[in-house]
């Protein structure tokens, strides 16, 4: 196209230069020009054409090519596997025949880690019937894989329940053989469960007191896998370690050295995860730490507080630390070391272990979790049947004369059993979801909202079918629906009080919201901490609630915070518009409830007497504080009276002394004026 365009504007040139050229011939010139580019054009687009459409026949050739070989590939496949199914398989030159007598252990010997391709129980023990020769590899690997799957199944199913009848079937095992499958089977499956980590935990207490190299190889894993998902930073699987070093702690297979090294690792540098899953250990083996080791536990909660007060956490994990000191506080009630049903070894009969997680070489014996033959084979097949009779000889005997004390119980109480069958069918079943918890509280909830008022709500609150435990759910309810009110409503101190008045279990209850309330008054806003409080004055002053629940109450600086001293003000406000100053100060100072009220108006100490008397001044109830006043007034005298006697005991004491010395004194002067005398006499004479 540009050499035409070329000749044309040259023709154009030419003409022009020539100046005798007409319109017609110019023109025409033009027109064979074009006619030049176009028809150059279409040659062009087709030459293109041509190019694409030979690149896209050879690719779709490569591809159809491609598709042939792979659809020989197949039929050679399915040819070989037909060929191989009928066993008419020829042999080639260049293929190699393998000779059975090159392989002493058969074709299982070639088998990988897992044992090669699933063999059914039936074939396995068919199998091993016809192997004559007990100690060759083949035999042994045969045992060692009916050994692994056996152990597996073992621990894969043990639980609560069955441990006792599970722990004579694992010892029937060679375990000496097994230990690193057995080893292997309980970490993996405590991975996988973590919730049944106390149960793994008793059969490896129970384990390790026949044999305590079984538990001393474990507890090694343990300790590297959590020095291995410490680094990784992995949590799930630091969680499951920690919680598993937790309950060997508690069935003493590990020694508490190795918790309060744990917990001091875990709090050196202090982040969200780590200190986290420190507290879900010291939740899990706290209890017994404290009965073993309890200044080591002080120090690692004197370090909880001292995260706790540098506030560089979370706030979601300072509330699990703050809960964890209530948990302590509770003397870790609902967190037992042992559950009774696992505890199954006696403390004189069990080995403890002692490890340092600082240790650098820690050997897991991995090889022995591996087949390997053993030349010894059928030896240490028998020197374990003589074990194994020695451990299952005496639980035999026991189970044997259980079973006998069992059997005449039985022909005793028939219908008692009965009856414990089915409360254990009942027991058995529970709500791990609190569905039926969180159904509870939502009609509780739409019932409180609906009402027209206080009667009509108490009248449907009764009828709701609440189960043993769950009354409290319902005081719960009726506090937070109080607390999310904009502001206090007088319906539910009257709703409160109508509950209080008709059961003593909804007053206990009560009680027990007003404790749990004041210890975390200062997670509410202001505005929910008014509603308790007045919620709390209303019941006090209609005397719902008895008035000792104000012995929780401790009024000093060091014991409050901003957020409880606005709770004790706006309640003592409430309690004096309600009941009236007089009536209010009457109530306080009545005898019989000097041990209630003591902590309120403390006279321990001055200090703690005048912050009392300030305080109730500054919310104006200083009425409240005269007996405070003439105490503080009178506390010189009463300090001065008792220093009295002490006085006088000294006085008497020297006034004695100093009658002694005037007698002989008076007695010295006596014989003094007779020796005088005596004298005069003497000159006289003279």
């Amino acid at each position: 196209m540009p050499v035409m365009a070329e000749r044309s504007r040259r023709g154009r040139e030419k003409i022009e230069h020539r100046g005798g050229s007409d319109s017609d011939g110019e023109e025409r010139s033009i027109k064979r020009g074009e006619r030049r580019d176009r028809s150059e054009k279409r040659e062009r687009d087709s030459d293109r054409r041509d190019t694409e459409h030979h690149r896209s026949s050879n690719s779709n050739s490569k591809r159809m090519e491609d598709k042939d070989d792979k659809r020989r590939g197949r039929r050679q496949h399915s040819d070989s596997d037909r060929e191989m199914k009928s066993g008419k398989i020829n042999v080639k030159k260049d293929v190699k025949v393998v000779d059975p007598n090159e392989n002493p252990g058969g074709p299982l010997a070639t088998l990988g880690r897992t044992g090669g391709v699933y063999i059914p129980p039936f074939k396995l023990a068919r199998m091993m019937k016809e192997i004559d020769d007990k100690a060759s590899a083949e035999y042994q690997r045969l045992t060692w894989d009916a050994l692994r799957k056996s152990i597996n199944g073992l621990v894969n199913k043990v639980n609560a329940t069955n441990i006792k009848n599970i722990i004579p079937e694992l010892f029937s095992e060679n375990l000496i053989r097994g230990r690193g499958l057995f080893c292997r089977s309980c970490i993996k499956s405590q991975m996988a469960s973590p919730g049944f980590t106390h149960v793994f935990a008793a059969l490896v207490a129970v384990v390790n007191t026949k044999f305590p190299e079984i538990g001393d190889l474990l507890l090694r894993r343990i300790v590297l896998q959590l020095k291995r998902s410490f680094k990784r930073n992995d949590k799930p699987q630091l969680l499951a370690a920690v919680k598993f070093i937790a309950h060997l702690v508690n069935q003493q297979v590990a020694h508490e050295i190795v918790a309060l090294e744990l917990l001091t690792i875990l709090l050196d540098n202090p982040t969200d995860d780590s200190v986290e899953v420190a507290v879900d250990f010291v939740k899990e083996c706290g209890c017994i730490l404290q009965d073993l080791c309890p200044k080591g536990l002080h120090g690692i909660f004197e370090r909880f507080r001292g995260i706790l007060h540098e506030g560089e956490i979370d706030k979601r994990v300072q509330f699990l630390i703050e809960g964890l000191f209530a948990i302590r506080k509770a003397k870790f009630q609902g967190h037992p070391a042992v559950r009774p049903e696992l505890d199954l070894v006696e403390p004189e009969d069990q080995l403890t272990h002692e490890i340092s997680l600082q240790d650098d070489v820690i050997d897991p014996e991995t090889s022995i979790d591996i087949f390997k033959q053993d030349p010894n084979f059928i030896e240490n097949e028998k020197k374990y049947e003589e074990v194994k009779k020695s451990i299952l000889g005496d639980e035999s005997e026991d189970e044997e004369d259980a079973d006998s004390g069992s059997d005449e119980d039985d022909d005793d109480d028939d219908d008692d059993d009965e009856d414990e069958e089915d409360d254990e069918e009942q027991m058995q079943i529970k709500d791990a979801t609190e569905t039926n918890l969180v159904n509870l509280r939502r009609t509780i909830y739409l019932t409180i909202m609906s009402s027209v008022d206080f009667e009509e709500a108490g009248h449907k609150l009764l009828k709701i079918k609440l189960e043993p435990g769950q009354e409290m759910e319902l005081c719960i309810m009726l506090l937070e629906c109080c607390s999310q009110e904009r502001t206090y409503l007088r319906y539910y101190g009257l709703l409160g009080q109508r509950f209080c008045m008709i059961n003593k279990v909804h007053q206990e209850n009560f009680e027990k919201c007003f404790v749990q309330q004041y210890s975390m008054i200062h997670r509410l806003e202001t505005n929910k901490l008014r509603n308790v409080a007045k919620f709390f004055a209303h019941l006090l002053g209609t005397d719902a609630l008895p008035w000792h629940v104000l012995s929780y109450i401790r009024l000093t600086e060091e014991d409050t915070t901003s957020s409880s001293r606005i709770f004790i003000k706006i309640l003592f406000q409430e309690l004096s518009e309600h009941l009236g100053i007089r009536l209010l100060n009457d109530r306080l100072n009545d005898p019989s409830m000097n041990d209630t009220f003591e902590s309120i108006f403390p006279k321990d100490n001055p200090r703690n007497t005048r912050f009392a008397i300030n305080f109730f001044t500054s919310i104006g109830l200083g009425g409240l504080t005269e007996n405070l006043r003439e105490y503080l007034k009178n506390m010189p005298r009463m300090i001065m009276q008792q220093q009295k006697p002490e006085s006088e005991d000294e006085s008497d004491s020297g006034s004695s002394s100093s009658s002694s010395d005037s007698s002989s004194s008076d007695s010295s002067s006596d014989e003094s004026d007779s020796d005088e005398d005596r004298r005069r006499k003497r000159r006289k004479r003279k």
